[in-house]
Formats: structure tokens, C-alpha cells, sequence
């Protein structure tokens, strides 16, 4: 079992309650740390709040280890930003796996308890500049939000998310004057005709189950302007 120099560590992020990642993650940890690390577990697939109840409760030195899957330099600094806001900032350290979660984010999860070089202060944060060059709603005709809410995961909505940002920006069609500002999203519903697609101003509800289906929406919908009845989603 490992030692760790903190009073407290968590382990942070979605889906670590149920699921197949859930299992392999718990499973793992278990191995590691015992039965009692699965009390240090907090999972924030609805929300924060948690997490701040969690560390604003403890006491000593905290270790965060965050596991969002899309985290990223920025995530980090917002979350050592709100925990900083929230709590000590002097006694909370955050680590991150940086989004590269892989079946065993638990064991490498771990080792970065020990890898103190790793862990980032919550004093003193690089504050956000007050303008940015990207800070501008970026010019679009249409707006398209493709589920990326566990249901959808599961039913292949990632590798479709590229395919649509491929084809779009191939299509020159990318954040430009009569182009479309693309984004991916939690659930959306309806879950069981998913993996869905949302285009607005139009507001059209599409099941998209294939690339096929993708470059045929964005041929037809975002370049030619063309409704697709045949991928609609029913409606009641």
C-alpha cells in the first residue's frame, strides 16, 4: 500500500461511480491502497460541488489528482483557481493526468502521489489576461452541437466528433462567414436515438451512426443548405 506525504488525497473526476472505467479504476485503486481509498473518490460528473465539500472539510495537506478526460493546462488552473477561492490555498496541491487516461489511470494515478515535482500549489495562480485574441463570438451561419454524453460515447460519438470537425474545415466551412462553429457537448437527449446532433438556427435533432452520416450531413445541411429528412430524430 502506498504512503502518501498528505493528510488527504482525492481522486477527482466523471465516471468513477459506474461504468466499465469505474470497475477497472476501482478495482485498481483497491489493489493499491486498500478498501478505504474508495472513500477518496469523489466523483464530478454532475458538478463540483462535491469536490469543494470534500477538501473544505479536511484538514492538513490536501492532494487533488484530477481525472477529467478532456482536462487540460487550462482545467488545471481553474481548478486550482476555485479550490484556492474555496478553502486554505496553502494546504491544496493539484496533479493532473492531462485528459491521458487509459485502462490503468488508477496505477499511474497513484504513482503521481509520489511524484511531489509534479504537484501545483493553489497560491498564486497565472491569472486569466483581461482580453484575449479568440475572446470574439466567432463568425458562423450555423451552430452545431454533437452529444458527447456517455450514452452517445458509447454509441461511438468521439471518433464521429472528428469526423465532423474533419470535414468541416476541409469543407472551408470552420468558424468562417457562412461557416459552422462546431461544439461538443454533455447530454443532450434523447439518449436512445443518439449518438445526436443538434443544428441551429434551424433547430434540427439528428442521429448520426456513421461517418457516412456525418459527411453526408455536412455536404448537405452545411454546405448546401439542405435539410436531411431521412437522419431526423422522431418527435413525439
Amino acid at each position: 500500500m502506498t504512503v502518501t506525504p498528505y493528510a488527504q488525497v482525492l481522486f477527482a473526476g466523471p465516471d468513477l461511480l459506474a461504468g466499465s472505467f469505474a470497475e477497472l479504476f476501482r478495482a485498481r485503486l483497491v489493489e493499491l491502497r486498500g478498501e478505504t481509498a474508495l472513500a477518496d473518490i469523489v466523483d464530478t460528473g454532475a458538478g463540483y460541488d462535491g469536490l469543494w465539500h470534500r477538501v473544505g472539510e479536511g484538514s492538513g495537506t490536501c492532494l487533488v489528482i484530477d481525472l477529467e478526460p478532456q482536462s487540460s493546462s487550462q482545467h488545471v488552473d481553474w481548478l486550482r483557481t476555485e479550490l484556492a477561492a474555496k478553502t486554505d490555498a496553502q494546504r491544496i496541491f493539484v496533479t493532473s493526468l492531462f485528459g491521458q487516461l487509459d485502462a490503468d489511470a488508477a496505477g499511474v494515478a497513484c504513482a503521481l502521489i509520489e511524484r511531489t515535482e509534479l504537484h501545483l500549489g493553489c497560491v498564486d495562480v497565472p491569472e486569466l489576461p483581461g482580453s484575449h485574441a479568440w475572446s470574439k463570438i466567432p463568425a458562423h451561419q450555423y451552430r452545431v452541437l454533437l452529444c458527447n454524453g456517455p450514452r452517445c460515447t458509447r454509441r461511438g460519438a468521439l471518433p464521429l466528433w472528428k469526423k465532423l470537425r474533419e470535414q468541416v474545415k476541409a469543407a472551408g466551412k470552420l468558424e468562417c462567414e457562412g461557416g459552422v462553429h462546431i461544439t461538443r457537448t454533455q447530454c443532450q437527449f434523447p439518449c436512445d436515438q443518439g449518438p445526436t446532433l443538434t443544428v441551429y438556427p434551424q433547430g434540427h435533432w439528428y442521429q448520426v451512426r456513421s461517418e457516412a452520416d456525418v459527411v453526408r450531413l455536412v455536404d448537405e445541411q452545411l454546405v448546401a443548405g439542405r435539410a436531411v429528412p431521412e437522419l431526423m430524430m422522431a418527435r413525439p
